[in-house]
């Protein structure tokens, strides 16, 4: 089992021979010189700051090799030897040293900041040129080159450090160096955080190393499948090449919009130096397993699965929320926590009655979606379970879907406009073939090359012909409303109840998923079979959805004080 060193370490305490091996390629940096500079200056008083890892392996006793960081700590080394100018008694305590430069170290060591030569021998001593001027330049740009020197020399001796990640003596170094710069793979915030759990530092012998190291494996593999990945996080699983990095950055609580890609490692290491970890108060592998083993108990629980599930969907509350309250009450007061919550996700500020598909769009959505997982969860067969993977993973997104439409808004091209009176004919063939003879005919014969105004009347008349009632009322209020993946087709959102009936009958047949409760609409599972129209969407229909989402709601509904449907 191979050891690793991690730590971080002061750029002043940064010490030794670093030899830059010939696989790698020489200096090359050229604006990131000025990015860097602009980066340490704005650091602010009395914050530390970490540049990213320096990793190396240890060739002897004051000798290393540089496997990646090169570039960034060649430019340090100016910078530090640049600061020497108006600083003699600054130390600069390491040295460069590229193998197939020759004279590089000494070329380094001797640069004078006021003659820099426009002239190179090679390729590396020219951007190195280029690169100690444009760091004289920037402090020469500063309202004082001489207190942004003293500053800059306070930071990188006492504020501005690198991860130091020193691999095993055995280690291929090539190997990594490869798979560190081959697409430019920086190390990952799971790689650093292993490295903290295996790092010779931290005391941990072989046998501990072993059961680490199989114990992370498992959980990697268990994290890949998508119905747990999607369960515990809305974040798409290509975000996280290392899975494990999740269950990190839920320890560490990071926030999605925090700007240090490594917090997560940072979180690690201040708990690996506190004192807590020193004297052995608490074990952070043994903290990762059990917040893994708590997920994987949600998981498997089919009332935790689904309400867990809806919250993290729904975004009501976060993962890290969800653990931390879990860890602070019994399972019934944690359970009353889950019901509120989800209740919550609902109190809208409008009665039920009043959202509309304009002006509060993503509250029907949230409702719907609930009304989706607690049908599934309701069902009773504690086999059945809303799949989330198939909700997140949806290609093109959800949307709302007018069960019934007749507008023709976005419509306003000759194929589409073709597309959609295709579409009706068969519906009305369906509905009384002999009654819209007339109507069927004309929009068969009608000329491919149609007008605006002329689709306009004809849409009038099918829309007329498959309208069960008069009014419009109800056409962007909840019970007109499903929800489904996009339709990638103004034609298709855009028809009458029956034409969608067909489409979503033709998707089921596809083996395409479609949540539950807009499969039962069309299928029209709500509706008393006694006031059951097959080809419309009616009031009958309406109420009897309304019924069933104020049903399979109760629960939440009571705790808030409403309700959807009230037939009174």
């Amino acid at each position: 089992m191979n050891n690793i060193e991690l730590d971080t370490k002061l750029v002043g305490e940064l010490e030794g021979d670093f030899i830059i091996p010939a696989y790698q390629r020489g200096y090359r940096w050229n604006e990131e010189v000025k990015m860097l500079l602009d980066d340490l200056s704005e650091i602010p008083e009395g914050t530390n700051y970490c540049l990213q890892p320096i990793v190396v392996k240890k060739l002897d006793d004051n000798r290393f090799e540089l496997i990646d960081g090169q570039q960034r700590l060649t430019t340090l080394f100016l910078i530090l030897s640049y600061i020497r100018t108006y600083r003699p008694k600054l130390k600069v305590k390491y040295t460069i040293d590229y193998e197939i430069r020759k004279d590089s170290k000494q070329f380094l060591s001797d640069i004078d900041f006021d003659n820099v030569s426009d002239k190179a021998d090679n390729i590396d001593e020219y951007f190195i040129n280029e690169a100690a001027k444009t760091i004289k330049t920037w402090f020469e740009n500063t309202s004082d080159a001489d207190n942004a020197a003293s500053l800059m020399a306070d930071k990188l001796n006492n504020k501005v450090s690198v991860i130091w990640y020193e691999i095993d003596s055995n280690e291929d170094a090539i190997s990594l160096f490869t798979r560190l710069n081959i697409g430019k793979i920086p190390l990952t915030n799971a790689e650093l955080v292993k490295a903290i759990f295996l790092s010779r530092n931290n005391g941990v012998d072989e046998r501990y190393q072993l059961e680490i190291s199989t114990q992370w494996d498992t959980i990697e593999n268990e994290l890949h499948d998508d119905g747990f990945w999607y369960f515990i996080t809305n974040k798409k699983a290509d975000k996280y090449p290392t899975k494990i990095e999740l269950l990190f950055d839920l320890m560490a609580n990071k926030a999605d919009d925090d700007r240090e890609r490594l917090c997560t490692f940072f979180w690690f290491m201040d708990k690996v130096k506190s004192e807590d970890f020193k004297n052995k108060k608490i074990n952070l592998w043994e903290q990762v397993i059990e917040n893994y083993q708590r997920l994987k108990e949600w998981y498997k629980d089919p009332e935790l699965y689904h309400k867990i599930g809806y919250i993290i969907a729904s975004s009501q509350e976060t993962l890290f929320e969800l653990k931390s309250k879990s860890s602070s009450m019994s399972k019934t007061a944690y359970r009353s926590t889950l019901d509120k919550y989800i209740a919550d996700s609902i109190s809208f500020k409008k009665d039920f009655q009043e959202l509309s598909y304009t002006n509060d769009y993503n509250d029907i959505e949230k409702l719907l979606l609930l009304f989706n997982v607690e049908s599934v969860r309701q069902n009773g067969d504690k086999s059945m379970r809303f799949p989330f993977d198939k909700h997140k993973k949806q290609a093109g997104g959800w949307s709302l879907e007018h069960i019934h439409a007749q507008q023709s808004q976005g419509l306003n091209k000759q194929e589409q406009w073709n597309e959609w009176l295709d579409l009706h004919v068969a519906s009305l063939r369906n509905i009384d073939a002999v009654k819209y003879a007339e109507l069927i005919s004309e929009i068969e014969q009608r000329d491919e090359k149609i007008t605006g105004e002329q689709f306009e009347e004809l849409f009038k008349k099918v829309i007329e012909a498959l309208e069960f009632e008069k009014t419009l009322d109800y056409i962007d209020a909840i019970e007109n409303m499903a929800l489904l993946g996009k339709f990638d087709n103004s034609a298709l959102n855009n028809s009458t109840f029956d034409v969608k009936r067909d489409r979503i009958l033709e998707m089921d047949k596809q083996g395409d998923y479609i949540p539950i409760c807009t499969r039962r609409v069309f299928l029209k599972y709500y509706t008393p079979s006694d006031k059951n129209q097959l080809h419309f969407w009616g009031e009958e229909d309406r109420k009897a959805y309304m019924k069933a989402m104020n049903e399979v709601l109760k629960p939440y509904l009571s705790i808030i004080g409403k309700e959807i449907y009230d037939e009174h």
